[in-house]
């Protein structure tokens, strides 16, 4: 009973952190098509911008993919 509710709870949790993901990533790539049609006079103000928007997106995707992969291992387990 407890080995499928671990497995199930990890692939929720995969599930969520895969959500916020797409959700920061989709942000990241508007913010580069913006930086890439209209080109500031200042350049540094949208790389820090695309940074601080790309951290999350990699957080949250190496969270979720750290999850589905556990939830396999204890499958395996």
């Amino acid at each position: 009973m407890v080995k499928p509710t671990r497995i199930l709870w990890n692939q929720f949790i995969g599930f969520i952190f895969m959500v916020f993901a797409i959700f920061f990533g989709f942000k990241t790539v508007r913010l580069m098509i913006e930086y890439a049609k209209h080109p500031p006079s200042d350049p540094t103000m949208p790389v820090v911008n695309i940074s601080i928007a790309a951290i999350p997106t990699l957080a949250a995707a190496w969270f979720a993919l750290t999850s589905f992969l556990r939830a396999r291992r204890i499958a395996r387990s």
